[in-house]
């Protein structure tokens, strides 16, 4: 899969937990002005880090289910701090992810690439970076998360 088509596939997916699932948006929901309530994502309260790491599918390519399992547990063991089961994307990429509490960048950056994940989300409270992991280099876009039904179209602000 080129980046492009990976990077198409990580602004159309949903995010988060059941009930609680956003979608990556150029401004808060509401549009511009409507400020960073943290509506629909308990665990992302105003202020508070956080970050979507899962270890599914390496390097967009499509694993075996137990390799996939096993691999996920492994992350589940390696974060030492709290976390939420989280899910990235739907239908055939639905994937199992880790919403990681209080996470500092660098931990969540250390687990995406210990994962060879080609990106991770990072969010304070509704904020949100797409931050892309390729080739070692690090890339950033910058979103709100908008609970799913919201308005506003995916692109980098």
């Amino acid at each position: 899969m080129g980046h492009s088509d990976q990077r198409r596939g990580f602004l159309a997916a949903g995010y988060g937990r059941p009930g609680e699932r956003f979608r990556l948006a150029a401004f808060p929901a509401g549009g511009p002005g409507s400020g960073p309530a943290s509506q629909g994502m308990s665990w992302a309260p105003v202020g508070r880090r956080w970050a979507v790491v899962t270890a599914w599918n390496p390097g967009g390519r499509r694993a075996s289910g137990e390799h996939n399992e096993t691999a996920q547990r492994t992350l589940s063991q390696r974060w030492k701090g709290a976390a939420l089961d989280g899910l990235n994307g739907e239908g055939a990429w639905a994937e199992p992810a880790l919403i990681l509490l209080d996470a500092p960048l660098t931990e969540a950056l250390r687990l995406g690439r210990e994962f060879d994940q080609a990106a991770i989300l990072y969010g304070v409270g509704r904020r949100v970076a797409l931050v892309w992991l390729n080739r070692g280099r690090t890339r950033i876009e910058r979103y709100w998360a908008a609970p799913v039904g919201g308005s506003g179209e995916a692109r980098p602000v």
